[in-house]
């Protein structure tokens, strides 16, 4: 497998920083594009396995850290949390578009891919739904654990995040307590119709796939149950004894049943959409 890392300038300046995994031999007719979510990263836990193994299934595959994800040169630790607390819904959809675009129209792979999937995680599988929904040339969808809208926040928290201008979100795993500007509030009051999962769910024609943790806290269950049916053919798989990353962690030590679960379906959509009769 050929592993080569990239570099891309967000509109704003930024850097996006990705990877670009590619099988031996001819360069395939087919890519996927992989989305972190929140407090995620391209090489947290499961995303490197799972992009491993969908190129060893036959699929250019395409993953990158979003601009303000707080993740800088180091790819492991969170160096940029100013930037993070600057991060924004509609930054993030717009960076999914910039590289979606850059796979569809071969700027970023070796060649054009005759056709392209989509994979998000948490607030990256609402991320990539409003990408695919925007874009007509995404021919299969999967997403885990997606969230099916992103105003997750009472009515109090929301005053008090204005009258602070920030809040701070513990991330459990490393101890950090990140930002979060008033910015992100104002950016989804300003683009609701543009950010609204839901109503994108029903705009997309493409194959979608959604899995979900039964067991799930983070995105409850009933977030999935939501997103399928609002979509128009969309298949959903729960998969029992999950929670939120399929039992998965960082550092990744091996691929438990239930993400193993969610890998093989994940190939095999992925396969009958991209590959199949191509």
């Amino acid at each position: 497998m050929i592993h080569l890392p990239f570099t891309r300038e967000a509109r704003r300046g930024e850097t996006i920083r990705g990877d670009i995994r590619i099988p031996e031999g001819p360069p395939p007719r087919s890519a996927v594009v992989v989305v972190h979510g929140f407090k995620g990263f391209k090489d947290w836990g499961f995303f490197p396995h799972l992009c491993d193994r969908l190129a060893a299934s036959g699929h250019s595959v395409v993953s990158f850290n979003f601009s303000r994800n707080g993740i800088g040169s180091d790819p492991l630790q969170f160096t940029e949390l100013d930037s993070f607390g600057t991060n924004t819904f509609s930054i993030e959809l717009e960076e999914v578009r910039l590289i979606l675009d850059e796979v569809l129209d071969g700027e970023l792979l070796p060649r054009a891919p005759r056709k392209v999937g989509l994979l998000g995680h948490s607030r990256g599988g609402g991320q990539a739904i409003l990408a695919a929904a925007e874009e007509p040339r995404v021919d299969a969808l999967v997403t885990w654990a997606a969230v099916s809208h992103f105003d997750r926040w009472s009515d109090e928290t929301k005053r008090e995040w204005r009258e602070l201008g920030r809040l701070w979100a513990m991330n459990t795993r490393t101890g950090q307590q990140m930002p979060l500007d008033v910015t992100l509030l104002d950016d989804y009051e300003a683009n609701r119709r543009r950010l609204d999962i839901s109503g994108a769910a029903g705009r997309i024609a493409s194959p979608w796939l959604i899995l979900h943790g039964v067991e799930d806290v983070t995105v409850p269950q009933r977030e999935a149950r939501h997103l399928a049916t609002e979509a128009q053919g969309a298949r959903m798989m729960l998969v029992n004894g999950a929670g939120h990353t399929f039992e998965a962690r960082h550092p990744f030590d091996g691929a438990p049943p239930e993400l193993e679960e969610a890998l093989e379906c994940t190939v095999r959509h992925f396969e009958q959409h991209l590959i199949d009769g191509d």
